[in-house]
């Protein structure tokens, strides 16, 4: 294309006006149209009018054969694709047939390990662009899906989706076993698997079982003692993520969970959620064997070891096994000699933290003596 002496395109090449602006914006970079609740820029109007439905949840686009709804209208083409297009692409590895070839695309790169987008910033690489764009946000902070009734914000749609019914109540997900409601999808999965108790995923260093291959992850670091996760503050290190966040929040003393009904605040959700069970009385796990019910899942994974005899846990220099990871972790210390509680009276320390409750006491007494 021939452009001027100031670099822009003659404007007699434009059928429109809107054009040639767009064009100049191009070039010079200049964003007009600005976003008043995350200040996200963007060159053209009808991009920014398509990225506030991100806060304000609409979704203009019906599906005319299923009433679903969509943001994009480009999202509801790709999906009336699902009602007429028949699954032409095949998988040359397996059996599975897909309706739209880029789904064939982005599913053969689980065969041949690809991952072909790459994080600029930790050099990470995933199989899917979707994926990437989500951890770029762990990077950026990036949380744009804003909970109208809250100040909260997520970084997923369907984190704000399954929020938004905290404050709804709503619950969709029925268990067609016991007809408890949930109210996401993948509590309602997790919880039919308390009816059938299938354990796909085996250990291949103890014949562990797990329902979920998340979980058998974790408890791989077991065996192989992996502590990825590490404390700013206090260089502790964490096999789980999800124990560094809990133990984050002891240091900070942070507390943003609370029950409505006594007002006690708890640094964790599920502990909130176990205590609510306090005023309803509610005990949703059941033993299968003998109809006992239970308000946490653990009660119910230990007491089913009562039937079965399961010791999952094996100590690697004696190899007495045990039911409870607890039980395994306090025995260790026989072996290495480890006390790590120690009291802040006498400093003496102690194998475990029961044993070291029961010596605080003693120091309690003798004070109260020492008043009397």
């Amino acid at each position: 294309m021939v452009l001027d002496r100031s670099g822009h395109a003659p404007k007699n090449l434009y059928s429109h006006k809107s054009y040639l602006t767009e064009f100049d914006r191009m070039h010079t970079g200049e964003n007009h149209s600005q976003c008043k609740v995350c200040q996200k820029s963007f060159r053209r109007k009808s991009y920014l009018t398509e990225h506030m439905r991100i806060h304000t949840g609409e979704k203009p686009f019906e599906c005319s054969e299923c009433q679903k709804s969509f943001r994009v209208k480009a999202s509801l083409y790709q999906h009336a694709l699902t009602h007429s297009v028949e699954k032409r692409y095949q998988c040359s590895e397996c059996p599975k047939h897909f309706k739209l070839k880029s789904l064939l695309t982005a599913h053969v790169r689980f065969h041949t390990g690809e991952k072909p987008y790459q994080c600029s910033e930790c050099q990470e690489c995933f199989n899917e662009k979707r994926h990437l764009t989500l951890h770029i946000r762990t990077h950026t902070g990036e949380k744009p899906y804003q909970c109208s009734e809250c100040p909260k914000d997520f970084q997923l749609k369907s984190l704000l989706t399954a929020h938004v019914r905290f404050h709804t109540g709503e619950k969709p997900y029925q268990c067609s076993e016991c007809q408890k409601c949930f109210s996401d999808k993948k509590r309602l999965t997790k919880h039919t698997r308390t009816h059938t108790w299938v354990k796909r995923y085996q250990c291949t260093e103890c014949d562990k079982c797990c329902s979920e291959k998340s979980n058998l992850t974790e408890h791989i670091k077991i065996h192989t003692g992996e502590k990825p996760y590490q404390c700013s503050e206090c260089h502790t290190f964490f096999s789980q993520k999800s124990n560094l966040t809990e133990h984050i929040k002891i240091l900070t003393g942070e507390k943003p969970y609370q029950c409505s009904e006594c007002q006690i605040c708890f640094s964790r959700k599920r502990s909130l959620t176990q205590h609510i069970r306090i005023h309803t009385g509610e005990k949703p796990y059941q033993c299968s064997e003998c109809q006992k019910c239970f308000v946490q899942k653990r009660h119910l994974t230990l007491h089913i070891m009562n039937h079965t005899g399961e010791k999952p846990y094996q100590c690697f220099e004696c190899q007495i096994c045990f039911s409870v990871k607890s039980s395994l972790t306090n025995h260790i210390r026989i072996h290495t000699g480890e006390k790590p509680y120690q009291c802040s009276e006498c400093q003496k320390c102690f194998r475990r933290k029961s044993h070291l409750t029961g010596h605080v006491k003693i120091h309690t007494r003798e004070k109260k003596l020492s008043v009397l």
